[in-house]
């Protein structure tokens, strides 16, 4: 690899790692509302999901993703992934009043 590619692929992985440490902050921004609404779901007894905002979101997704140039099905994965995970903690709260915030257990 010559000195220019070099210099091009450490400058692209840098914007890389930089994206990606925003992204990490931003799902944690999103995890700290998404417990808030866990909390008050707890509170009021309604169920930890809601498959009709879920159908919605995973719409409205799909249609930033096209917009974006991403792939549709993969923001809908993404989606679905964090929806999972997110469900999971609504349950827990439900359940104990808050979250594991082990890093070990996998939350």
């Amino acid at each position: 690899m010559d000195d220019a590619a070099h210099d091009e692929l450490v400058s692209l992985r840098r914007s890389i790692d930089n994206i990606d440490a925003a992204l990490i902050h931003l799902l944690a921004e999103r995890f700290k509302c998404t417990q808030q609404v866990g909390r008050l779901k707890a509170a009021t007894d309604m169920p930890p999901s809601d498959p009709e905002r879920e159908k919605t979101q995973i719409a409205r997704l799909r249609a930033l993703a096209e917009e974006a140039h991403l792939d549709p099905a993969f923001a809908e994965k993404w989606f679905n992934f964090v929806v999972a995970e997110v469900i999971q903690h609504h349950e827990q709260i439900a359940t104990t009043g808050a979250i594991s915030t082990d890093a070990s257990e996998g939350d």
